[in-house]
């Protein structure tokens, strides 16, 4: 009896032994409560660009990790064509876009509501015209083959200088090519000239050619920006507050990290360091300050170029619907740094 008695309670005791251990094995496989958990990933906040220098801060915050100090995480997407880009942002395969003003003017009377969030740089000398050493006005191009994307900032700069020398687009040639192909192709000598931006502006030379108009003749039609969707910023304020301040914080850093600053961009951007690096003269570079200044609490100069953009594209018929500069433009979030 005693045996058995002895064999009861070993038997308890081993069970016991099991159901504690189970519930100890099932308690440390479970997440525990409290915060223990790993957080759930960060929706990506995804922005477009075509290759220029003037977006080289956008590299610059994501590879010293300021976009991730903020708390986003960023994907950068090089698409060189614009109508790429447009259809990339139309489709919902990116938020965001960096790109020219007059551009997100075009988007906007295109349907696909987006607000300017953040001014990037002022092009001074950084885009322009280059043509053949025979051309020594921009009056000389009337007949002449000119290469430059339509409906793009590079067709404004054109269609601008042709207006002051008392011609339009129909008294030349146009030539369908982004900016950069148009730059090699006038390097190539496949037209008479080009509407395009560094480096193929000082690469002119290489060609029999020159630097006929630049925005330093005509500064304050170019105006690079970044961009998103406006139901990208009515769902997501606070990741665009974030992305606002990061851009802030990378401007400041370079600033103070210059020669770092330029390799980590050049090598964003795939381009050589010594191309980027001569082509920054050509760029006046917008700080937090100046940024505040620009959007003025939705009364600044900005608004004043994206009203002339507008009336442009209304009167050259590029657009159909004139949107006011309060549908492109969104002051809040650098208005609040």
């Amino acid at each position: 009896m005693k045996k058995f008695l002895f064999l009861l309670l070993s038997v308890m005791v081993a069970l016991t032994a099991v159901g504690c251990g189970s519930s100890n094995q099932a308690s440390e496989s479970k997440p525990a409560e409290g915060g223990n958990a790993a957080p759930a990933a960060k929706t990506p906040l995804k922005v477009t660009l075509p290759t220029w220098t003037g977006y080289g801060p956008l590299f610059l915050a994501k590879e010293k990790g300021i976009f991730e100090k903020h708390g986003l995480d960023v994907e950068l997407s090089i698409i060189e064509g614009l109508a790429e880009r447009k259809q990339a942002l139309a489709g919902g395969q990116v938020d965001g876009m960096a790109t020219a003003l007059d551009v997100q003017v075009t988007l906007a009377a295109a349907g696909v509501p987006m607000q300017v969030v953040w001014l990037l740089d002022d092009s001074f000398g950084g885009d322009g015209i280059i043509a053949k050493n025979e051309i020594s006005s921009v009056a000389d191009l009337k007949g002449k083959k000119v290469a430059f994307e339509q409906g793009s900032t590079s067709h404004m700069l054109i269609l601008t200088a042709l207006k002051q020398a008392n011609l339009t687009d129909k008294d030349v040639e146009m030539v369908q090519m982004s900016a950069g192909d148009a730059g090699a192709a006038f390097v190539a000598g496949k037209v008479d000239a080009a509407v395009t931006w560094e480096p193929w502006l000082s690469k002119a030379s290489q060609a029999n050619g020159k630097v006929l108009l630049s925005t330093k003749d005509l500064s304050g039609i170019i105006v690079d920006t970044v961009g998103f969707k406006k139901d990208v910023i009515e769902k997501r304020p606070d990741d665009i507050k974030a992305f606002v301040a990061s851009m802030a914080e990378a401007m400041d850093y370079w600033k103070q990290n210059t020669d770092e600053s330029n390799e980590i961009m050049a090598k964003g951007l795939k381009i050589e360091l010594a191309e980027f690096t001569g082509t920054v003269t050509g760029l006046k570079f917008l700080h937090k300050e100046e940024n505040k200044e620009l959007f003025g609490d939705g009364k600044g100069a900005i608004y004043t170029s994206t009203k002339n953009a507008i009336d442009f594209y209304m009167e050259q018929k590029l657009i159909d619907t004139a949107p006011k500069p309060e549908d492109v433009l969104n002051p809040t979030f650098a208005g609040g740094l």
